[in-house]
């Protein structure tokens, strides 16, 4: 039997109940990896039948994590942001998405400015995950109809996150989530 969401939603909540720390999100990125390379999942939650938009699959009531699709039409190329004091896994089910990590340049003392350089840089490709722990700077672009399985820590709408104009140094609070 292919490895489908209920198991790795019973496979979530055993690694973060024994591990909510780097490896225990380390192992719930292997296991998004895994539930990738499931093609019925694919087809059912992220396929050409499915509603565009972001669709959360799942949040867990005790531990508070989401595993979210995002199904995007249209190409978009986010600025460099956070999930404050929250983790996310990017696993991508169709097309790809660049990732770049960045690193913050200046001393973070003025809360509405940030220099940063890009410290990382590769693509997320179908089947491949990546994880960003806690407070993390990244930017994502991808194209025309690439969608992608995000698990995160808690629902990031309920948190302070910011964004980074890379012309200006303006740091912003963000808004809700969204798919485009």
């Amino acid at each position: 039997m292919a490895y489908d969401l209920t198991q790795f939603i019973a496979d979530c909540r055993t690694t973060l109940a024994r591990d909510p720390g780097p490896a225990g999100r380390e192992q719930v990125r292997v296991d998004l990896e895994r539930l990738l390379a499931n093609p019925e999942f694919i087809r059912e939650y992220c396929g050409d039948d499915v509603p565009r938009g972001l669709s959360v699959l799942y949040e867990d009531p005790k531990l508070g994590f989401q595993i979210l699709a995002h199904i995007n039409d249209k190409a978009r190329k986010s600025p460099p942001h956070d999930h404050g004091e929250s983790w996310a896994i990017y696993g991508q089910a169709t097309g790809y998405t660049d990732m770049i990590e960045w690193e913050r340049e200046d001393d973070g003392r003025e809360p509405e400015f940030a220099k940063l350089k890009p410290t990382k840089k590769y693509r997320l490709t179908p089947g491949k995950a990546g994880i960003y722990q806690n407070g993390a700077i990244h930017s994502i672009d991808y194209p025309d109809r690439a969608r992608f399985v995000r698990v995160t820590g808690t629902n990031l709408d309920r948190i302070d996150r910011i964004r980074i104009d890379l012309d200006t140094g303006k740091v912003e609070q963000m808004t809700a989530q969204r798919a485009t």
